[in-house]
């Protein structure tokens, strides 16, 4: 004979899920396509970082990375080791898995986010963490998105 489940047993089943979190973002379908040097070891840190956060990736090794992001739209001042798209968005650079989920939840009008250059200590990177910003960007607008210190917002 089957036992009822209990309220008590319930609630001592969620406080053990609890102790076992998923990671906190996983959107079904959503898969970020990272375009990167085959060489770079700071963009597989990135890629490490984001699975590490829930997302899915796809990594396509390219010598062409220029023509990629050309392709998509970024700004050569914004460039940095790698380009990322991901459900038609841009996310250029060691932009923070933070910074992705909250833009991709947001959905604004704008092109992507991009970290310019290679901040010490950004994900993917290691170094000592430097305080850098993640720049929101776009055929009419770009402003400062996010501040970061390694993957901490600001």
């Amino acid at each position: 004979m089957a036992h009822p489940i209990s309220r008590r047993f319930c609630t001592q089943w969620l406080a053990v899920a609890a102790l076992f979190p998923v990671p906190a973002f996983a959107a079904p379908g959503l898969v970020i396509t990272v375009h990167k040097d085959p060489a770079c070891d700071c963009c597989t840190g990135w890629v490490t970082h984001l699975e590490q956060n829930g997302f899915r990736v796809q990594v396509i090794e390219t010598q062409e990375l220029n023509r990629v992001k050309s392709r998509l739209g970024v700004p050569s001042d914004l460039a940095a080791c790698h380009t990322a798209e991901a459900d038609g968005f841009v996310l250029e650079g060691h932009v923070p898995a933070a910074a992705a989920k909250r833009f991709l939840a947001e959905l604004p009008r704008a092109k992507g986010l991009a970290v310019p250059g290679m901040p010490s200590g950004s994900p993917g990177m290691g170094g000592d963490a430097e305080e850098y910003e993640v720049i929101l960007f776009g055929p009419n607008e770009r402003r400062v998105y996010a501040r970061f210190k390694g993957d901490k917002e600001l």
